[in-house]
């Protein structure tokens, strides 16, 4: 008997609906600004959070009980524990998955035998992926679980661990690009410090710019169409991390001449841990170029760790959303729901109920971005404010026509004294509530 086979398929049954296993405002085919839904959200499930989370928190044991866990032949549990997923994803009509090699399977003693083990989960993967819509949105590898990676993986200072990474990546790319991934990403979940004290912090970044030139220098080897991502963090589990948000990996991105290669993977409570909004994080890749896909997730505003919770609260997507559509919308690109359950939310109808929630939280902040970038007020308050811009003498200085002291004439000569103008700040906060 499968884990979900109590739970029905979920169908969208409108705004009055006061059903938990239905969708309120998600519905996949309902055309916004000329698209379908599910087309511009790109929903994925994760495989960390969903099959793997076992509800353990810093002061407590696992709380989640699934059939996948517990003691056996670890292969024969994996399998078990793909039966379940795509059972998932067939209830809530998914598009999209995203997972790393670990999740799906078991390490062995060698990286051989987990690399096998791995590639036979993939083969189980394909034939399930045959007769259904769902896709991987991306794969990637973990390296941070194991101890070998306790001081990093590519910036580690054994030459042996960085190669043992590199080996697992290659695999991991190998089965994405098998199974058809639109991207691949890279955390770097120990690429940091503890202290300065024992760390040799250029040689570090050295080598994390020389795996990230092999992973995409691989990807043009094999043929792999889709993007490789980077998914900034600034903490947490080490105290500093070198991908620390989306300006500080644009800057190495630069540094080792891969800013046309590579784009980001934003997630919610990371561009908080960062001090940023997720807006502000999903624009800067915007203006830089280099938006590549999002991670839906809240943190608790009374903790100071990555919570990882499920995304309930429209208006603050909203305005993520709002930027996304502004930035052309995802192209390999998606909502990857990098979300757990709290460790008192049990049972299989709670995994289900939460992934409705988050996707209708995020349909409904995708119909509000969408109508206020078509009633073009928030647009039109920001042409209005830049629009001395585009007059001539403003598009010299801008353009490089005028130098400093060409500046300075056409100060004195145009009698130039400037008064502020205001913002229109709260003005422009009570527009946006009109489409909350």
């Amino acid at each position: 008997m499968s884990y979900f086979s109590q739970i029905p398929k979920i169908v969208h049954e409108g705004p009055d609906s006061d059903n938990p296993l239905a969708f309120r405002w998600y519905d996949p085919d309902r055309l916004v600004m000329g698209k379908r839904m599910e087309d511009h959200l790109r929903f994925a499930v994760c495989y960390w959070h969903t099959f793997c989370g076992t509800g353990l928190d810093p002061f407590g044991g696992d709380t989640f009980e699934r059939p996948w866990f517990g003691a056996g032949d670890s292969m024969a549990l994996a399998r078990l524990k793909a039966e379940a997923a795509f059972d998932l994803f067939d209830i809530l009509g998914q598009p999209f998955f995203s997972f790393h090699d670990r999740d799906i399977a078991p390490e062995g003693t060698t990286l051989a035998e987990s690399n096998a083990n791995v590639n036979a989960i993939a083969d189980l993967f394909a034939d399930k992926m045959r007769d259904r819509p769902t896709r991987l949105l991306w794969g990637t590898a973990n390296l941070f679980s194991n101890r070998r990676f306790m001081a990093g993986a590519a910036t580690n200072p054994d030459p042996d661990v960085f190669a043992y990474a590199a080996a697992q990546v290659k695999n991991a790319m190998d089965v994405t690009h098998r199974l058809g991934g639109a991207n691949y990403v890279l955390w770097g979940g120990r690429e940091g410090y503890e202290t300065l004290i024992n760390t040799n912090m250029g040689q570090e970044l050295d080598q994390m710019g020389r795996f990230l030139n092999l992973v995409v220098e691989y990807k043009h080897k094999i043929g792999f169409q889709g993007a490789i991502l980077i998914e900034p963090k600034p903490q947490e589990p080490t105290k500093h991390q070198y991908d620390f948000d989306v300006a500080t990996v644009y800057g190495f991105l630069q540094r080792y001449g891969l800013e046309n290669e590579v784009k980001m993977n934003i997630e919610v409570g990371h561009a908080v841990l960062a001090g940023h909004s997720f807006e502000h994080e999903i624009e800067t890749a915007n203006a830089l170029g280099l938006l590549g896909s999002i991670d839906a997730n809240r943190n608790d505003y009374q903790s100071g760790w990555d919570t990882d919770q499920f995304p309930m609260n429209h208006p603050e997507m909203a305005l993520a959303y709002y930027f996304i559509l502004q930035g052309g919308g995802f192209t390999t690109g998606g909502t990857n729901f990098d979300s757990k359950l709290r460790r008192q939310s049990l049972n299989a109808e709670d995994l289900v109920i939460a992934h409705v929630g988050g996707m209708d939280t995020c349909a409904r902040a995708l119909l509000a971005a969408a109508a206020m970038i078509e009633e073009g007020g928030l647009a039109q308050a920001l042409e209005d404010r830049y629009a001395k811009w585009q007059l001539p003498e403003a598009r010299k200085i801008l353009g490089g026509e005028y130098d400093l002291a060409d500046i300075a004439d056409y100060v004195a000569r145009a009698n130039i004294n400037p008064h502020p103008v205001s913002g229109r700040q709260e003005a422009l906060e009570v527009h946006i509530n009109r489409f909350m």
